[in-house]
This record gives C-alpha cells, structure tokens and sequence, in this order.
C-alpha cells in the first residue's frame, strides 16, 4: 500500500474526494440503470454497472497520467489542440446526419467501434488552459483589448459558436467560466463588461432570428434549447414533465430517504442515470445523501481554491481555476436542475452521472489539478521560463519523450 501512494503526487484531499465521488456513484447507477434496461430494454443492470466501472477505471488512469506531467508542458500542448479543437467542433456541428439522427450534433463516432464522443466537453478544457496561458505570457504587459482580438478572442469565439448551436448550456456555461477566467487574469473589467455585453446582444439577436425563421431551424438543437426556455413554465410541455418528476423524487425521499435501489421516479425519468441522476440520490438517500454529496463538490472547490492560492506561477493558478471551477459550476447546474431551479439543461453531475466522455474529461481536469499541486518543489523561476518561451512542438516532444 506505501508504494502505490507513493506514486501518487498532488493534494492527497483531491484525491479522496474524487475517490469518494465515484465510489457513491455505483449504487445511484445501478440503481437508475433499471430504467434503462426495463423501460427503454437497452442491455442489463449489471451490464451498465460494469460499464460505468469500466468508465471510472479509465477515468483514473487518465488522472494518474496526467497528474504525473509537469504542468508547464500544457501550456504550449494548449496552442496544439486549439486547431484540433476546432476541427473536431465543426465536423461534430456539420457531420452528416439521417432524420433520425438529427438532433445528436454533439457527438461523433469513433471509426470501428460503438464509442461517441462529445468534441465539446474537450474543448473546455482546452480552451481554459489556453486561456491560463495568454495572461501568463502577458503578465508583465499592459493588454490592450485591439492587441487581444486575435490571440485571445478569436479562439474563444470561435470555440464557442462552435458549440452553441448543438449545446446551449454548455456554450453558456463556458463563456461564464471565460470571463471569470479572464477576471482572474486582470484583464481591464471595462473590456469583460463590453465583451459581456456584445456576448448577451449577439444571443438575443440569435434568438429573434429563430423565432423570426421557425422554419430554417426546425428538428435543430436550437429549437430543442429555445423550447426549453419557453416551456420552462408550461406545464404539459415534456421539458417540464421531466422536472415535474424530478421534483416529485427529491420531496419524497424525505430526510433519510426510500434506501438504496428504491427510487420509483427512475422508471419515469428518461434520463435517471445521467441528467436527472441527483434526484434519484435525494429520493433514495434523502435530504442526508442529498447535502452529503453537496458538501463533497463544495469541498472540492475549497481545495481547489487553496491549490490556486498556493501556486507561485500564473499560469498554473488560472489552469486550476479555470479547469476546476467548471466541474462545481455544472454540478450545481445540475443539482439546480433536478430541484427546478433551472430548467433542462442536460448537464451530467461530474463523477457520478453514466457517460464516458464527462468523466474521462473530469479527470483529465482534476488531472491538470493535481499536476499543478504536485509541483510545490520545482524551480518556480524555470517554470515560468518555460512558459514564457516554450515553443508547442518543443513541449509535444519533451512530454511524449
């Protein structure tokens, strides 16, 4: 046992957080798999409970590999894959799709096997990190919003309207994670508000588009996320039936709720192992699992916190901040949508949820994370260096060597 942990760097607190996460999560995927196996016959319950195994496995070995590389080397590993990135967004947007395929523009199909992956989950990550290094090659300059446009702005634009057509939630949630990112990095707040500004204007411009064009836009994801929002109070819509249930299963599992695997809302809810999976934990484990699970995520982002404040470079406080604020932002995202507070957003709850993409990008984050707090003794002035010099295909071959 001394020589497993031995390998293993970083906030040890990280590490028994996100190890209590996923250990909390079989039960709850167990247990809403049922719904999945009798109401839509799509494989067994231990089939699912094996794959959500399967998923964490992986997920981890994804932490412990990425916890081991030195932080620095994301920083030009960011300027490689904001092109990718892109790439893979517009191909995910524009692939071509049959009628019934048409609203799964999140997602694109690994070549010879059954695996989709969401392009976008991905791109927030990076877009972060490469956002953490902007400001800590422009540290000791004062920044100019004309000078900022294209190495700045332009990746960010385009990375989200890549995403906000398939995915309104998650192309508002990261351009939140941006500005506050951007916050933290000093950027002038005249520029964040006229930038917050023309983000909120150009959205409302695009909504009275399709509103003006119904048509152009019919069996889209824009009409799908647009209909969330207008039916968020109707109460026959199918939006609302599902956060009708959601609500029906937090107040009936009471303080100590109904026990493990006796949930009844989950043989109603179309998504009770992913977006709606917080409501089955409160029916079941009650108020107690419920708030337990909230302490664990706010937790998280206290340590995350004090990682930041204890690292010595730029960069690595903004990566921190940028990759971990995100995962507590969507998990009470999450939560906030099983209580009714938001409406549909299909978000998953990080770590817990069923879905391979979400937790293996969770862990690359927390990865990053620990990365970053595994480096207390490095020569902090090599590693600024480093970052203010490096050359992308020269940190590629040093982090692959």
């Amino acid at each position: 046992m001394n020589n497993i942990f031995q390998h293993i760097k970083g906030d040890r607190t990280i590490w028994a957080i996100i190890a209590m996460l996923a250990i909390f999560s079989f039960l709850p995927i167990y247990s809403a798999s049922t719904n999945l196996v009798y109401v839509v016959s799509n494989g067994t319950t231990t089939g699912h409970l094996i794959k959500h195994a399967i998923l964490l496995s992986l997920g981890f070995i994804i932490i412990y590999t990425t916890h081991k590389i030195p932080y620095r080397y994301f920083s030009g590993l960011s300027v490689i894959m904001i092109p990718i990135v892109l790439v893979l967004l517009a191909y995910t947007l524009f692939q071509p799709r049959n009628q019934d395929a048409i609203m799964a523009a999140r997602w694109i199909s690994v070549p010879f096997t059954s695996f989709k992956f969401q392009t976008s989950t991905l791109a927030g990550v990076i877009l972060m990190i490469y956002i953490a290094r902007y400001f800590a090659r422009n540290k000791d300059k004062k920044i100019e919003f004309k000078q900022s446009i294209v190495p700045l702005w332009l990746p960010i634009i385009a990375v989200i309207s890549l995403i906000l057509p398939a995915n309104f939630s998650t192309a508002a949630i990261l351009f939140v994670m941006v500005i506050m990112l951007t916050f933290f990095g000093n950027y002038p707040i005249k520029y964040i508000l006229g930038i917050l500004s023309l983000g909120i204007v150009m959205l409302l411009f695009f909504i009275i588009t399709i509103k003006a064009f119904p048509k152009n836009f019919k069996n889209s994801r824009v009409q799908t996320w647009v209909n969330r929002i207008d039916n968020y109070s109707d109460k026959d819509s199918k939006e609302n039936y599902q956060s009708h249930k959601a609500k029906v299963a937090v107040y009936s599992g009471g303080i100590t709720g109904k026990g493990p695997g006796k949930s009844i809302q989950k043989n109603f809810l179309p998504q009770a192992s992913s977006d709606f999976i917080y409501a089955i934990i409160a029916e079941e484990y009650g108020l107690i699992g419920a708030l337990f699970l909230i302490v664990l995520y706010l937790l998280l982002l206290f340590r995350v916190v004090i990682v930041a404040t204890k690292t010595k470079t730029i960069f690595g406080t903004l990566a921190v901040l940028g990759v971990g604020i995100p995962i507590i932002f969507q998990a009470l995202t999450n939560m906030a949508v099983a209580v009714g507070l938001f409406p549909v957003t299909g978000q998953p709850l990080p770590l817990i949820s069923a879905g391979g993409t979400s937790i293996w990008m969770t862990c690359f984050a927390i990865g990053i994370i620990l990365s970053v707090s595994a480096a207390k003794g490095e020569d902090i002035t090599k590693i600024n260096k480093d970052i203010d010099t490096d050359n992308p295909l020269d940190v590629l071959h040093k982090a692959i060597g």
